[in-house]
């Protein structure tokens, strides 16, 4: 009997205790709704300890840091500390924390694209289009695996069209293998949209406009979410188990319940209720 095959993903999840909070210091937060204070990038969020765990990660939402609760590396944060820079952090060296703030976020966009690729090989025949899919990942993770001047160089805007046209592809592909090939609403603002019991089989919400939609027991299956914003967005007893190109942190910002049908490689969010 042999044994399952790895997921390629397992690497692309955060573990933030390989990691040394880079998401707490290097991005900026701007007050809002998902966050309650300023911070200027490269400044330590107050509420960091010593130990680089968060003071109040128990209960960001109450404390009014959403954003930080739905926020999601994709294991960006480990990789640089425990590979790019051997173990050191930022609190070493001025000259360290430089380096690593600079390469944060085009390691984290490389993660993030390398997420997503892995859905497509997953999900993609043998062909051509897969081919192409397996290559542009073999990139990503070459470049990942590259020094921290070179990431600190990296062209992220390059980088997410390119990946972004590919993943266009194979979206196309698959929708169109699955039979259902609903409307194509990119970008469209569905913001507050009633869609409850809506059949979207198929259908394009590619950085769709979906915060606070009811979305209540609509079927999602084979719709492209890729970019999608899903906050506070009713997925009660939606089917979101074969959507495509689905995230963590966009599962994280909408609300669900038990009987929302998720991917079997994301999480329940413990806020969900359990009934």
């Amino acid at each position: 009997m042999t044994s399952a095959l790895p997921d390629p993903r397992d690497g692309l999840r955060a573990d933030c205790s390989r990691c040394a909070a880079l998401c707490c210091v290097a991005p900026a937060f701007a007050a809002s709704a998902d966050f309650a204070i300023d911070k200027p990038a490269g400044t330590p969020c107050p509420k960091l300890a010593s130990d680089f765990r968060c003071g109040i990660h128990a209960d960001l939402r109450g404390q009014g840091f959403p954003g930080c609760a739905v926020f999601d590396c994709f294991g960006a944060g480990q990789h640089l500390v425990q590979g790019t820079f051997d173990g050191r952090t930022w609190r070493e060296s001025p000259q360290t924390a430089r380096e690593v703030f600079a390469a944060f976020p085009a390691m984290r966009q490389l993660h993030e694209s390398r997420w997503y690729l892995a859905e497509a090989l997953e999900r993609l025949p043998d062909g051509p289009l897969r081919d192409e899919a397996a290559a542009a990942d073999a990139h990503a993770a070459t470049l990942a695996d590259g020094a921290a001047d070179a990431l600190a160089g990296f062209d992220a805007a390059a980088h997410r069209r390119e990946v972004g046209d590919l993943l266009g592809r194979v979206s196309a592909a698959l929708r169109k293998a699955s039979g259902h090939r609903g409307r194509d609403r990119s970008g469209t603002d569905l913001i507050g949209a009633r869609l409850r019991g809506a059949d979207l089989r198929g259908a394009s919400l590619r950085g769709a406009y979906l915060l606070g939609a009811d979305l209540r027991n609509a079927d999602l299956r084979f719709a492209d979410l890729l970019g999608a914003d899903l906050r506070a967005a009713d997925v009660r007893g939606a089917r979101l188990d074969q959507s495509l190109f689905l995230t963590q942190p966009q599962v994280d910002a909408a609300r669900g319940d038990a009987a929302t049908i998720l991917p079997a490689v994301l999480r329940r969010p413990a806020h969900w209720p359990a009934r």
